[in-house]
């Protein structure tokens, strides 16, 4: 394998994983590792975590999106909580950090791209999400209902009115009440179903056709 075959082959790709050069250049599998770490040594290869890789931007023809790589970092996945309210634009704040949540134990990657980071929920709480497009790619985020459930759910505390408030939240009438109540019984959660009832209690004010908390 050599990095000319490597470009041609990968360079309309966002990124490559190590049983795919395998397969592709018919080689053992310790000679393309030996091949990858030198070039990202040399900083024509860039790795996105273990045995995941992207070429430098020089070489790749591809574009790679922060929020279509979060959900391939780690599978399966759905970015959610504070980055999905961002991107609803329910929260004030821009969220660079990429939070997602999975039934798989727990990760955190951090690489040229940006941070990754994936919160454990139960299998029974992995729903509530669409595919939308982000910069021609598909990507796996969390619905406004959900992003906010789990995003209580996942953070430890009870969430008063006044905790509600502090976040400023925005663009409310998102949320479907009914469907934000439907998905909070799936928890079986006290203290998700008083957020609900909370937060639904306190959207209040319209102001050129946006509720704010």
């Amino acid at each position: 394998m050599n990095f000319e075959a490597l470009v041609r082959l990968t360079r309309t790709m966002p990124s490559f994983d190590l049983p795919l050069l395998v397969q592709m250049f018919n080689d053992r599998r310790e000679l393309v590792r030996v091949q990858l770490s030198r070039w990202k040594r040399q900083g024509k290869v860039i790795g996105l975590r273990r045995g995941l890789y992207t070429l430098n931007q020089t070489y790749r023809h591809a574009p790679l999106i922060p929020a279509a790589l979060a959900n391939q970092l780690y599978r399966p996945s759905y970015l959610s909580g504070l980055w999905a309210l961002g991107y609803h634009d329910m929260i004030p704040e821009r969220v660079v950090w990429l939070t997602s949540v999975t039934p798989r134990v727990p990760r955190h990657f951090e690489n040229p791209v940006g941070v990754f980071d994936y919160r454990n929920i139960k299998q029974d709480y992995f729903f509530g999400y669409q595919t939308v497009a982000q910069g021609g790619a598909d990507v796996l985020v969390a619905e406004p209902e959900k992003a906010l459930l789990d995003h209580w759910h996942l953070t430890p505390g009870e969430w008063t009115t006044e905790r509600l408030a502090e976040m400023r939240y925005q663009h409310v009438d998102l949320v479907a009440p009914d469907r934000l109540r439907h998905y909070a019984e799936r928890f079986r959660s006290p203290r998700l179903d008083r957020a609900v009832e909370r937060w639904l209690a306190t959207a209040v004010g319209m102001e050129n056709g946006t509720v704010t908390l």
